[in-house]
């Protein structure tokens, strides 16, 4: 399991928020590659790895991370050389404050910052109560003495604020917390799938990599899928654990068949054909209807219709500085995954495509 947490820490500690994934799509391409016959990127700055078949009306296969985590971007800068934000992507107010952020200026140089919170010293002469904060009235400090000095550090609005945090692991060896599972998760799936199938021949040319901006809007999918017109579209993604709160999603239960979430609705055929793979496989899985979307929402409504399904994993406290998530459950995924794709030939695309 090192090898395994140190490839996590790797990945979750690259920092991208949509718009912006440069660092992550630069770990990327030094990773795919070599493992692949051809690089392609999109043009809002998606990339994937082609890995072509000699087998006869190969079927073209799609397999989608996405590289952005969520974050904030500078919306003001005060004159006490505060700073405000905007969201990219879903926060909950309530877990912003009084964590660490590096904010990325144009030069890309990492600056410090805190988000502000109030003392309860200052609450006692306001019934002690603090009010829910509105995002956009959160302090980011960088400890400048006025506007001008936070200036003079290249800082301006449209600069990105991404959560500041080192991987570990929890005491029992067995799972990991960090930023940004949602979604490297997808990243290090892309990655170890196509290392596995380096020295292998597939029925089906593979499209493997990640899109861009699925944290505000799934955007990369519709453009992606448009360029590559796949037959078949498997996002990669983390979804939130509800265990801790009396709902699905279980930490080490094993990968998601998500077979229902508002944008998306898994076909028959799809269903089939993955309950039965991963029962061949011997994967343990778990059951899971989401109260959010992944890139298969985007995907599916593309090019006359494209059979889609998101094979993925839940992580608790998602969207936050600290997520915790489990080992075996990606080892569950990866190894789903594997024995999808190397399923994928003409008869089974055709099978799960016949209506």
């Amino acid at each position: 399991m090192t090898d395994l947490f140190d490839k996590i820490k790797t990945v979750t500690e690259l920092d991208g928020i949509a718009g912006y994934e440069n660092t992550v799509r630069d770990f990327l391409r030094s990773k795919i590659t070599p493992l692949t016959d051809e690089i392609q990127t999109d043009g809002l700055g998606g990339i994937f790895g082609i890995k072509h078949s000699s087998a006869e009306k190969a079927p073209r296969v799609m397999v989608a991370a996405h590289m952005d985590e969520v974050g904030f971007m500078v919306s003001q800068i005060k004159e006490d050389g505060t700073l405000r934000a905007l969201t990219v992507g879903g926060w909950n107010p309530l877990v912003i404050s009084s964590q660490r952020f590096t904010l990325y200026t144009r030069n890309n140089q990492a600056i410090p910052l805190i988000s502000g919170s109030v003392p309860p010293h200052f609450l006692r002469h306001s019934n002690g109560s603090p009010s829910l904060p509105k995002v956009e009235d959160i302090v980011f400090d960088g400890g400048f003495a006025d506007k001008t000095e936070a200036e003079s550090y290249g800082i301006s609005p449209g600069d990105i604020i991404v959560p500041q945090t080192q991987a570990i692991l929890t005491a029992n060896q067995k799972n990991v917390i960090s930023k940004a599972w949602d979604n490297r998760y997808g990243i290090l799936m892309v990655t170890e799938l196509l290392e596995s199938l380096k020295d292998q021949q597939i029925d089906s040319t593979l499209i493997a990599g990640a899109n861009v901006q699925e944290e505000v809007g799934l955007r990369g999918a519709h453009v992606s899928t448009t360029q590559f017109d796949p037959e078949l579209f498997f996002a990669v993604d983390c979804s939130p654990a509800g265990d801790v709160y009396g709902d699905q999603g279980n930490i080490g239960q094993g990968t998601l068949i998500r077979f229902y979430d508002p944008g998306h609705l898994m076909l028959k055929n799809m269903r089939d054909f993955l309950l039965t793979t991963a029962e061949e496989a011997g994967i343990k899985y778990q059951y899971y209807a989401a109260k959010g979307g992944t890139d298969a929402g985007a995907a599916h409504l593309q090019n006359k219709g494209i059979p889609s399904t998101t094979i993925g994993v839940c992580a608790r406290y998602i969207h936050s500085h600290q997520t915790l998530y489990s080992l075996d459950d990606f080892l569950q995924a990866q190894n789903f995954l594997q024995a999808i794709v190397k399923k994928l030939d003409r008869s089974t695309v055709d099978l799960i495509k016949n209506y």
